[in-house]
């Protein structure tokens, strides 16, 4: 019964009564654009209630003759969300994941002993409203596991003790935001957040040209900008960073800070988090994949891309696959991560400037950790947040998660960051071995909570460490570092059969789960809107200095950031389980990540350098 307590568990018409009040046009299926305009004017109105939805998609609903043939490359989240509303709407989606589980950054598999192992730990807002309707249209909403509307965390200061941002249910945005901040006690004085206020004021009244207008500044000089108190970094900033992209405040854009902030402070529920009730490939993307194979679409697994093979206008011809069988189409959509895109981009399209925007955007890495230990720890039903300068988010899955559930046993799944200098980390620790994290991971829990961990707890041991599982993902959302927004493509490209989907394509959210749904939303739609003729949105305009550069050009030096050789789920911007041999296996798949590694020897180091010479050759 804890897992759905009846006072916190949404349910289809709480979506939608939800919905009702705080979703814009930009969450709305058919009419949510990259550029904040309808699609098609009057005709496609606010998404307001599920049937409205439904309506939308018949507006766009194709005709027998209309009926197009879309292969989709890439089976996470954003590849099987477009194929899902490209086949609701009339065509024959098919799309295609080189792996064999479904779900990309979101996937999971079990280990050897049925244990499952999460690619990271995924966390569902109240703020996701194009997530929200995708379960309620998979009707699989009592598969999200509401947690009490708070934010918990934990205090370095204070080993062992936590506080919280609370919530009161039945006060309004974004004056419960303000309310949950004002009562807390410990993490802020009380001059401090009156110093606070002034500065995110502009967000809320201006909006989004506010927002979009603070890429170029980092958090740090924002805050130093408008006169922040340092603390706020400290206490809140680094945690928010961290959790938001896996980036230190130093590094991060604020334009993502206050585009999450925005959506929290304008939306009641817009901080309530959910967990999934199991895995994601067998609870959220096996739905998708049902519901795209019963509107008339295929979803194929094991099915590998080796080229765009491209005709004499650069318009896609076909795509021919690893095994050498050529899968022809109407329309190609790719839904893979921008480093992949960057991999596979034929060459006479590296030199047009809609595709050099993608040399500005770049993976960041990530470490996700699971440890179980030999008894059930005092935890929380919640996400944590650590206030760690290693960890970011936690939660204890044996708690928090149905189908993980143990009530002798805790499982504790953790996000290690920032791991990379391109974080602001200063140990490249997506380079070090799996022990190596894990025995740093430990020694941070241990001074975190030493009533539980090490020979400070009641008995003089702690918790057994019983075994772990360390996930690396050394490319992972695009890094939102100062100045990137812009570079981010429209779904719309100037290839004529040809689209993009995915989390860093032009839209409204972060890299994220909801930002990779709605990139794949935007991409049907512009599949759907030109199979009936209609107007589309067009290209995003372009950056004047990547015209400049884009005029001199000549196609070489083209950065292809991962071997396509290789065959692990690392090259297709998946996370992976390294075994044996951590560091030879990342110089082969992916070497520019361990160009900067401390303690390491020479010949390691010479060896890295002369695997990057080779691939640039």
């Amino acid at each position: 019964m804890r897992f759905f307590p009846p006072k916190w568990r949404k349910t289809k018409e709480n979506f939608t009564s939800e919905l009702d009040d705080a979703t814009t046009a930009t969450d709305s299926f058919y009419s949510a654009r990259a550029n904040d305009e309808p699609l098609f004017g009057e005709t496609l109105l606010t998404l307001s209630s599920l049937s409205s939805s439904q309506q939308q998609q018949t507006d766009l609903k194709a005709s027998p003759e209309q009926k197009k043939k879309v292969v989709i490359v890439g089976g996470g989240l954003s590849g099987l969300a477009c194929g899902k509303y490209l086949a609701e709407a009339g065509h024959e989606p098919i799309v295609l994941e080189a792996r064999d589980v479904l779900g990309g950054k979101v996937s999971a598999w079990k280990d050897k002993d049925g244990d499952w192992i999460e690619t990271g730990l995924h966390i569902f807002f109240g703020a996701y409203p194009n997530m929200m309707n995708l379960f309620s249209e998979l009707d699989i909403e009592d598969r999200l596991q509401w947690k009490v509307h708070k934010m918990i965390f934990a205090m370095q200061e204070l080993p062992g003790e936590f506080t919280t941002f609370d919530f009161i249910k039945g006060i309004p945005a974004p004056l419960n935001f303000g309310l949950a901040i004002l009562l807390n006690q410990k993490m802020l004085t009380l001059p401090e957040k009156i110093q606070t206020a002034p500065p995110l004021l502009p967000m809320l009244i201006e909006g989004q040209d506010f927002i979009d207008k603070q890429d170029e500044l980092s958090v740090t000089d924002f805050m130093r900008k408008y006169g922040m108190p340092e603390r706020i970094n400290e206490e809140v900033f680094i945690s928010m960073a961290k959790a938001l992209d896996f980036i230190d405040p130093d590094k991060l854009s604020m334009t993502v800070v206050l585009t999450a902030m925005n959506r929290f402070l304008n939306e009641t529920d817009g901080l309530q988090m959910a967990f999934l009730d199991g895995n994601q490939p067998d609870r959220l993307c096996e739905p998708m994949k049902q519901s795209i194979e019963k509107n008339g679409g295929k979803v194929l697994m094991k099915q590998r891309v080796k080229e765009w093979v491209l005709n004499e206008d650069d318009s896609v011809k076909h795509i021919l696959m690893a095994n050498g069988e050529v899968i022809e189409a109407d329309e190609f959509i790719s839904a893979v991560p921008v480093d992949v895109m960057k991999r596979m981009c034929p060459e006479p399209w590296t030199k047009m400037p809609f595709f050099q925007q993608m040399k500005q955007l770049e993976g960041i890495p990530v470490i996700n950790i699971h440890l179980w230990f030999d008894r059930k720890l005092q935890n929380v039903d919640h996400l944590c947040f650590s206030r760690s300068p290693l960890l970011s988010v936690y939660a204890d899955m044996s708690t928090t998660c149905k189908e993980y559930y143990d009530e002798e046993k805790s499982m504790i799944e953790l996000v290690f960051a920032p791991c990379s200098p391109i974080a602001g980390g200063k140990t490249n620790w997506i380079a070090k071995s799996n022990q190596e994290i894990v025995d740093a991971t430990m020694k941070e829990l241990e001074r975190l909570f030493p009533l539980e961990i090490g020979k400070k707890a009641p008995d003089g041991v702690g918790a057994k460490l019983l075994k772990h599982a360390v996930v690396k993902t050394p490319r992972s959302v695009y890094a939102a570092v100062p100045g990137r927004n812009k570079y981010r493509p429209s779904q719309e490209t100037p290839i004529k059969n040809f689209t993009l989907a995915g989390d860093w394509t032009s839209q409204k959210f972060l890299g994220s789960m909801e930002g990779a749904v709605l990139g794949g939303k935007l991409a049907a739609e512009v599949v759907s809107a030109k199979a009936k003729g209609m107007k589309t949105a067009g290209l995003k305009k372009i950056n004047d200095d990547i015209m400049a550069e884009a005029s001199t050009f000549s196609g070489q030096g083209w950065k292809r950031p991962q071997k396509m050789e290789d065959e692990s789920p690392v090259v297709f911007g998946a996370g992976y389980v390294l075994e044996e041999n951590d560091e030879q296996q990342l110089m082969t798949i992916d070497p520019e990540q361990l160009t900067e590694m401390d303690g390491r020897s020479q010949a390691t180091k010479d060896a890295v350098e002369e695997a990057v010479l080779n691939r640039t050759r």
